[in-house]
């Protein structure tokens, strides 16, 4: 098992959790609990966007050091292009649908904002990717990553990584403190300008989420580059390393579980809520990802040749899951996998609206549906025809 294969069965995994817990019923679903968030602040969203990061920085580095910056450049480009042929593909059927499906603006109006009246601007807002439905903003998040890619690898393959990272950080950290809200503040009165009600929409800030992007580009690329030694981060003499990451992790995990069961007072929820804003990848969700992700890759990689048994068997479980053939195949299509799925989310809450409430059972069963339906897009693009629809370069990602 490749390292690459194990990186197409966690995004597959991603996939798979990011449906069920887009997936909107009535009366919610008992599937929403069976998920590694309950127990702390990463969801899988965040895992999405680091490995789509980190297999960008892998590819394109030996690419670009193989062929030059401009072929690279045109090669994250082109890709970049691709990807928003597929958010507006997505765009245009959710639309199309809402014209053909009765009272479509009762359940996907909340989702669709303004684009269920029809109204032309907000049209070519949406296509300009600043007015962003529901479900529909990793595509668009990176599109813009991929687009400022190509200088970020570069200044990673002539040694200056500590640079972009740096300037990512401190980007992060201007987003925290509020440091890009005149630039929000502005944009939207220009876009007000042209259309009452014409604001920025987006389910994440992009100048936040930027830094799980390029965290995972710059180890991508030091990896490509062998400028890093995952044997000496991932080591099994790394002890404490592991025993910081899981004590942030049973940490969060404590204060999560202290949140649901609604054990903390009200001061303590305020501060909890302004120090986790998903939205702006705040700095609870940032900690909690940043352990999470060390102790996974510890268990995948030195977790095999652990003295203690039980850490060679949650190895071996973890390596078992991420293998999984299907878990593959979604990974290995993944960002049309994430555009096919939205439309999953967008019929599923039109059938839950016109037939539903519907029993846990039966939420089971639709969800399990679901869950089968997306594997088409990977199926078929895996089929020989297909293969006429794949770009010759990054096939798996």
């Amino acid at each position: 098992m490749g390292r690459l294969e194990i990186f197409d069965g966690l995004r597959g995994y991603f996939l798979v959790f990011m449906l069920i817990n887009h997936l909107t019923f009535t009366g919610g679903s008992i599937l929403l609990h069976v998920n590694h968030a309950e127990l702390g602040f990463v969801q899988d969203a965040q895992g999405f966007v680091f490995l789509s990061g980190l297999l960008v920085g892998m590819v394109y580095a030996r690419r670009m050091a193989k062929d030059g910056f401009r072929q690279a450049c045109q090669r994250m480009w082109k890709r970049a292009l691709e990807l928003y042929a597929y958010a507006m593909g997505c765009l245009v059927v959710i639309l199309l649908l809402s014209r053909l499906l009765h009272y479509s603006w009762v359940f996907w109006g909340a989702w669709l904002g303004q684009l269920i009246r029809g109204d032309l601007t907000f049209k070519v807002a949406a296509a300009t990717l600043l007015y962003q439905p529901t479900f529909m903003d990793i595509l668009p998040q990176y599109i813009f990553y991929l687009m400022a890619a190509p200088p970020l690898v570069w200044l990673c393959l002539n040694g200056r990584f500590a640079y972009v990272a740096i300037g990512s950080l401190l980007l992060w950290f201007a987003v925290q403190v509020g440091l890009h809200l005149p630039l929000v503040d502005g944009a939207d009165h220009v876009l007000g300008g042209l259309r009452t009600n014409l604001t920025l929409r987006a389910g994440f800030d992009p100048l936040a989420w930027q830094l799980l992007f390029v965290a995972g580009l710059v180890l991508g690329a030091l990896s490509s580059t062998r400028q890093l030694d995952w044997r000496r981060v991932f080591g099994p003499s790394q002890t404490m390393a592991i025993k910081a990451a899981l004590a942030f992790l049973v940490f969060f995990a404590a204060l999560r579980l202290a949140e649901t069961f609604d054990l903390l007072s009200d001061d303590v929820m305020a501060r909890l809520a302004f120090l986790e804003r998903r939205a702006e990848f705040g700095p609870i969700g940032m900690l909690n990802f940043a352990a999470l992700a060390y102790a996974v890759g510890w268990i995948l990689m030195a977790g095999p040749m652990a003295e203690a048994s039980w850490v060679r068997r949650l190895a071996g479980w973890l390596t078992a899951l991420f293998s999984l053939p299907a878990l593959r195949l979604l990974g290995r299509h993944s960002l049309q996998v994430y555009a096919f799925h939205v439309v999953i989310i967008y019929l599923m809450r039109g059938l839950d609206w016109h037939y539903g409430p519907f029993s846990n059972a039966t939420k089971i069963l639709l969800t399990g549906f679901g869950l089968a339906l997306l594997t088409l897009p990977a199926l078929l693009r895996e089929m020989p025809l297909g293969q006429m629809w794949r770009p010759r370069v990054m096939t798996s990602r």
